[in-house]
């Protein structure tokens, strides 16, 4: 069996979930009693604690990591990279300082400056912050050889949450515009719906959505689009998620219909997984809808009328047979949709239709829509990295630099997800700003006495396993 996602929109956080009480208003208002601020005024302040934290989370958040072996791994994939005979900060230890620095929510390198007063942090740096000059100088010693290989690690991470054996699991795979307001090493304009012309870099994503957890991430210079020069990355992610799961795990890859490629449908097919992929609307697909003779009726309105039809369509593309191989071509048409693109061939109805290929020629039409409509989760994550990590804050103007940045970003992300599944797990399918917020932002007292470390912190909000 398999995890279902959580949809973002509905499972919000509620205070009794964190340990708070629900407010007394009714019982106040029959005892006649209201509510008054007190005046601050009067509250004393006490002398400056410098060892009060604001980032206690990061001690239990690091000590896991530690367990899991994240900073032996780093350390014996990095270390190379700075070998001299003066060697201060190593680049193991460097990598898990800017892991701490986006745990904290800090998404510009420049956050190592606040940080360097907090007592904690410190602390886990080994009693010193090094300059932010120091920290651009080493995200830019990472080379092509060393960005794989930190890929492959966040991958890693990131599998760890993904059940193995017989199981169904979706990946789901795209891209995203991040618009720059710089001169960044390969910021160049591309396709870019919001900012037209705008310079930016056109990542792509591999996210698994029964966890939320990405499996593969590559950055692109922005005027690269998704096609069939993506085939061999694509069949890379899903060989090291097919190697984790193994053989009898039902994989199913989702694409838009930048996924309309016929060397990348080849692949998916050579690769051995389900796909389902939107198809691009061209006049020969025109043509084939409006000559579709029968048409499957799913569900009726109360006048008997057609509310959802489906159907087969024996369209296929001159370019998906040059290469061997024919497609199944999905297509419902409804009148309920209020989202998307809408393609409306009909003047005497209101139904829009939809246009799907896969390689399952089993599964009923109207289960692959709805299977599909569900990719629509991996928006919620691209925001979450954006907006909660910044993986769209490039830090430098060297493209490797910035390609390290944005891969310890996702690098953190697995492990924050890895983090609350293991130590809060009624609360793991919380966002990243409300995981952050019970996690790590709490505040403790790191004191040292009898020659030991100790560190004092509130009732924790939720209930850590």
């Amino acid at each position: 069996m398999t995890e279902s996602t959580r949809a973002a929109s509905i499972h919000k956080v509620r205070r009794l979930g964190v340990g708070g009480k629900r407010g007394p208003g009714w019982e106040y208002q029959r005892r006649g009693r209201r509510v008054r601020r007190p005046d601050p005024r009067r509250v004393q302040r006490g002398r400056v604690d410098p060892s009060v934290s604001g980032v206690a989370g990061l001690v239990p958040f690091n000590s896991f990591l530690r367990d899991l072996g994240v900073g032996r791994s780093l350390a014996s994939l990095f270390n190379h990279l700075k070998s001299s005979h003066g060697l201060v900060y190593s680049m193991g230890s460097q990598l898990q300082l800017l892991i701490d620095v986006a745990a904290a929510g800090e998404e510009r390198v420049f956050g190592v400056e606040f940080l360097a007063g907090d007592p904690v942090f410190k602390h886990l740096a080994g009693g010193a912050v090094p300059s932010l000059d120091t920290v651009y100088r080493d995200l830019r010693r990472l080379d092509e050889g060393s960005l794989e290989a930190l890929e492959g690690f966040m991958a890693e991470q990131g599998l760890r949450c993904v059940p193995t054996g017989r199981c169904r699991l979706h990946l789901d795979l795209d891209s995203s515009v991040m618009p720059l307001f710089g001169s960044q090493e390969g910021a160049l304009p591309g396709p870019n719906p919001r900012y037209h012309a705008r310079p930016s870099y056109h990542p792509l994503l591999g996210v698994i959505a029964e966890t939320g957890t990405c499996v593969g991430a590559r950055l692109r210079p922005g005027d690269t689009s998704l096609g069939e020069n993506d085939s061999p990355t694509f069949t890379a992610w899903i060989g090291r998620l097919r190697r984790h799961v193994g053989p009898r795990a039902l994989l199913t890859v989702r694409l838009d219909a930048a996924g309309d490629c016929a060397e990348l449908l080849r692949s998916f097919d050579a690769a051995g997984v389900r796909f389902l992929v939107k198809l691009r609307v061209t006049p020969n697909v025109i043509g084939a809808l409006v000559t579709q003779p029968h048409w499957r009726t799913v569900d009726r309105d109360a006048d008997g009328k057609p509310t959802r039809q489906v159907a087969t369509l024996t369209f296929q593309r001159e370019s998906w047979l040059a290469l061997g191989g024919g497609h199944r071509v999905v297509a419902i048409r409804r009148n309920d949709r209020e989202s998307g693109n809408q393609l409306r061939l009909w003047e005497d109805d209101d139904l829009s239709t939809q246009l799907y290929i896969t390689n399952d020629w089993n599964t009923p039409e109207e289960d692959l829509a709805e299977e599909y409509n569900d990719r629509a989760e991996i928006e919620p994550v691209i925001g979450d990295l954006k907006h909660a990590l910044g993986i769209g804050k490039m830090p430098s103007q060297d493209f490797n630099a910035n390609h390290a940045a944005f891969l310890l970003k996702l690098l953190t992300h697995n492990l924050l997800r890895v983090y609350a599944r293991r130590t809060a797990r009624a609360v793991s399918h919380w966002r990243t700003p409300w995981l952050r917020r019970v996690l790590i932002l709490r505040p403790g007292r790191l004191l040292r006495s009898g020659r030991r470390w100790t560190l004092r912190t509130a009732p924790s909000l939720i209930q850590l396993e």
